[in-house]
């Protein structure tokens, strides 16, 4: 069983202070890159799938969040208000009342939709400190948010495409979801008072997954403030579970922020919000592949891709040359030489590393390398410029195997 907090600090991933705060880690260079590769996997899906980025924010008017229904109902977990120039302020809790805003700021007919708004924001949370653990609850967050503005009739599609990204991510990163979960709201007065759009989208929403074919468990109480949502639900080695990717649906912020789209009847109508998140918070998704992987990421995540290994001082020119050309290709790779100790023990050290290429005094002098995968197989040596090319293809498709033998 792998702990997060203890294996992200001794592989030099992130770390906390309290001199910064509780539930605020920092990202030291290896857990920056895993960051920002998983980013760019995000926006890059996101981009093909007809979603526009935008950039918004992470202070808001207290007035922002009394119209969408987060300081009535969601203020015990957010900052105190800021007085500023007369004026209350305020950290976000969430980005929807951002995007509500710019949605409105436009008129849109609904030949323009659906319209899918995605962002990589930060958002705050007033967690309690007992509750504050490494990556997985923190006050400072990351969140991989969208959300699409849509006609009734194309909810269900989105909802639908949405169920299918996360599919994709999970897969490029080697998560098992434990289950899926249709939240509902419970007893108690933190949901919005409106029956009506609650049993609408509550129909939506099971209808989706019932004809997604996905085994789903139903929970009251778990619903957002302002609607129910399909929570994908994943587990740590000690069998936690925390929500990692939702998709909910939402006929309340549409009408608090008077969102319309003008029909095909010339007359204004309201659009339906869904919102949607395929990793979640940054935070909490990478310390699941940490704890997932045990640090050996797959190939295309990892902050080292290519070890690269000369056996004597002799390969050093050659090791340097290979370093350049990964860099040209956009790999990921770093020169582990003799001075770091014998070939045997540099093996051990970049264990977690996808792939180490061994430099010695043959395959400089034929422009080889004899390549180790994660695990210990060994290849025969074979002309760098093909071994590469091979590499870039299984990074460039998000693969999660390291090598593939078809294309011998």
């Amino acid at each position: 069983m792998h702990d997060h907090r203890k294996l992200g600090r001794e592989l030099g991933l992130f770390d906390t202070d309290p001199l910064i705060g509780a539930g605020l880690p920092y990202w030291l260079p290896d857990g920056a890159t895993v960051r920002h590769t998983l980013e760019e996997y995000i926006r890059s899906a996101e981009r093909r799938a007809g979603y526009r980025h935008v950039y918004s924010p992470v202070l808001g008017k207290r007035e922002l969040y009394e119209i969408s229904g987060h300081w009535a109902h969601y203020s015990d977990d957010m900052f105190p208000p800021m007085d500023l120039g007369g004026e209350q302020v305020v950290l976000r809790p969430s980005l929807c009342p951002h995007h509500a805003v710019i949605y409105r700021s436009r008129s849109h007919s609904y030949r323009e939709l659906p319209l899918r708004m995605a962002e990589l924001g930060g958002m705050y949370r007033s967690e309690l400190s007992g509750v504050l653990g490494g990556l997985t609850r923190v006050r400072a967050i990351q969140l991989n948010d969208a959300h699409i503005f849509c006609t009734l009739d194309q909810v269900a599609e989105e909802a639908r495409a949405a169920l299918e990204m996360i599919r994709r991510a999970y897969e490029a990163l080697g998560i098992t979801p434990a289950r899926y979960r249709l939240s509902l709201p419970g007893p108690g007065g933190k949901y919005v008072a409106a029956p009506e759009k609650w049993k609408r989208s509550t129909a939506l929403l099971t209808d989706v997954l019932d004809r997604s074919g996905l085994p789903y468990e139903a929970a009251e109480g778990e619903a957002a403030f302002y609607g129910p949502k399909i929570d994908v639900q994943v587990t740590d080695g000690a069998g936690r579970e925390s929500t990692l990717s939702t998709v909910q649906v939402d006929f309340h912020q549409p009408e608090q922020f008077d969102l319309h789209y003008i029909g095909a009847d010339g007359a204004r109508h309201r659009p339906v919000m869904v919102h949607r998140s395929i990793i979640g918070s940054v935070e909490r998704a990478v310390a699941h592949l940490i704890e997932q992987h045990g640090g050996a990421f797959p190939a295309w995540l990892a902050p080292t891709q290519v070890a690269i290994l000369p056996i004597s001082d002799a390969e050093l020119p050659h090791a340097a040359a290979l370093a350049r050309r990964c860099a040209g290709l956009g790999l990921r790779a770093e020169i582990a030489g003799p001075e770091r100790g014998t070939l045997g023990a540099r093996v051990r050290e970049a264990r977690l590393v996808p792939y180490q290429a061994v430099i010695g005094a043959k395959e400089a002098a034929d422009d080889h390398v004899a390549l180790r995968l994660r695990g210990g197989r060994r290849l025969d040596p074979q002309p760098v410029g093909e071994v590469l090319t091979r590499i870039v293809a299984l990074v460039d498709a998000h693969r999660a195997d390291l090598w593939d033998d078809a294309a011998s």
